[in-house]
């Protein structure tokens, strides 16, 4: 099972993107629902009136899904030129679950348990919880990922590290010691952000996660549009940075110190030493919303990061007049106003 929470721990909007295009790829339906009543607060997450089917007007409230593949009797195979996610022989992966939601506002280690009794009936051996977080990375640059686990013998198979992180967090480790105080294996994934781009999806970032996640997994995972999203996303920064001489050379020193320390694997240390530097500061929550029902729902950008460190240029988008949409550029004139990372 593949998990992610909207808010503290979805930087850039990486981590939802990631769950709605596997749930494309795999055609996958609602299975269960963690009911928000209890954990939501609607006023920061409000449910949304919608149409169903029958075209009857019905509320649609941020529960937390749990998706999956159903396999209904005398269906039609997947044929071998449909787009989706597949084993390393071409055989569909129908074994995939994903579990999309908002972060909640209380009673955590309740909704945490809900999570674990989840695991439990539906028989998912393993669960990889996904989380990315505004950083002091160039976005000319790879996108670092971050892996650790409780599990020590996970951390053997993977390559992963256990965290020495201490601070403030966010739901995903609150699940994630949850499973592991019940023995169910579990790894987390985070992805570093730019910073200066916080206004605007990270495309770069969602791609970098599905890299980790094929490498796991042994799958293969179409990246369909997102391949040229990221490079669009790339080149309207390069675009804007251009124009700007202070930003220019702020990213110049990011690239920098980022080529300065490529020798060395981004560690479970270096994480827990940037959640460090960002939480010395301030933050608020944002509002997003949760998926709607039979379908993960497209990811608001997030109007809220980390807030620059003083040497960060103050900029603000440029329409150029070419067609390209300036909200895709970063903004780093705006203060802050949410912390993503748990």
């Amino acid at each position: 099972m593949i998990a992610a929470f909207e808010g503290w721990s979805d930087a850039g909007a990486a981590t939802t993107t990631v769950l709605q295009h596997l749930a494309e790829l795999i055609d996958a339906e609602v299975l269960h629902a963690i009911g928000a009543e209890g954990y939501v607060d609607f006023q920061v997450h409000r449910p949304k009136l919608i149409f169903d089917d029958q075209g009857e007007r019905i509320l649609d409230w941020p529960d937390t899904r749990l998706y999956g593949k159903i396999q209904r009797p005398g269906a039609e195979p997947v044929d071998a030129e449909t787009e989706t996610v597949r084993r390393i022989d071409g055989t569909p992966v129908t074994d995939l679950f994903l579990l999309a939601g908002v972060e909640p506002a209380r009673d955590w280690l309740s909704f945490a348990e809900e999570i674990v009794e989840l695991v439990d009936v539906w028989d998912i051996d393993s669960v990889i919880l996904l989380g990315s977080m505004f950083s002091d990375a160039p976005h000319s640059r790879p996108i670092a990922i971050s892996m650790s686990s409780e599990n020590p013998a996970r951390r053997a198979e993977t390559g992963a590290e256990r965290s020495t992180y201490e601070g403030p967090a966010g739901i995903s480790t609150v699940v994630d010691l949850a499973l592991a105080a019940e023995g169910i294996e579990s790894l987390s994934l985070w992805a570093q952000v730019p910073h200066y781009v916080h206004s605007a999806p990270s495309p770069k970032a969602t791609l970098a996660i599905l890299d980790r996640l094929e490498e796991l997994l042994d799958i293969v995972i179409p990246r369909g549009a997102l391949l040229d999203e990221a490079t669009e996303w790339e080149a309207n920064i390069d675009r804007i940075a251009a124009t700007d001489e202070e930003m220019t050379q702020y990213i110049r020193r990011l690239e920098e110190s980022r080529d300065a320390n490529m020798a060395a694997e981004t560690t479970g240390d270096a994480l827990a030493l940037e959640f460090e530097k960002f939480l010395e500061q301030p933050r608020a929550d944002h509002t997003t919303f949760a998926p709607a029902p039979g379908e993960p729902g497209e990811p608001d950008a997030i109007d809220g990061a980390d807030e620059p460190d003083e040497d960060a240029p103050s900029t603000d988008p440029v329409d150029d007049g070419d067609g390209t949409d300036p909200g895709a550029a970063p903004d780093a004139s705006d203060e802050p106003d949410t912390d993503p990372r748990g």
